[in-house]
C-alpha cells in the first residue's frame, strides 16, 4: 500500500506563488508515472501536470507556462511550483502514482487564491 501525503496548500493573492510537495511512502525511483490533479467545488477532478517516463511531461493548457512537475527521488517528493497563480486555480489539489498497475491517491491539499 503506497500512501501519499500532499503539503503546501494555502491562500495566496492573485499573482502569487506556491509549491505543493507530494511525500511518498516509498521510493519513487521506479515509478513513471505520477501527476498533479484537481476538482473545483462542483466540477470534475481534472488533471494538471503529469510526470512520465522519460521524465517527459502533460500540462493542461490553462497551466502551461505556469506551473512546474518535478520530482526529488531522493526524499521520495512529487513537486508542484505554481506561479502566477489565478483565481480559477482555486481547488483541491490531489497528487497520484501509478505503481504495478495500481493507482494511489493522496488526501488532497487546497489551494485558494484570493484577494
Amino acid at each position: 500500500q503506497v500512501q501519499l501525503v500532499e503539503s503546501g496548500g494555502g491562500l495566496v493573492q492573485p499573482g502569487g506563488s506556491l509549491r505543493l510537495s507530494c511525500a511518498v511512502s516509498e521510493s519513487i525511483f521506479s515509478i513513471n508515472d505520477m501527476g498533479w490533479y484537481r476538482q473545483a467545488p462542483g466540477k470534475q477532478r481534472e488533471l494538471v501536470a503529469a510526470l512520465l517516463s522519460g521524465n517527459s511531461t502533460n500540462y493542461a493548457d490553462s497551466v502551461k507556462g505556469r506551473f512546474t512537475i518535478s520530482r526529488d527521488n531522493a526524499k521520495n517528493t512529487l513537486l508542484l511550483q505554481m506561479n502566477t497563480l489565478k483565481p480559477e486555480d482555486t481547488a483541491a489539489y490531489y497528487c497520484t502514482v501509478r505503481r504495478l498497475g495500481r493507482r494511489y491517491w493522496g488526501q488532497g491539499t487546497q489551494v485558494t487564491v484570493s484577494s
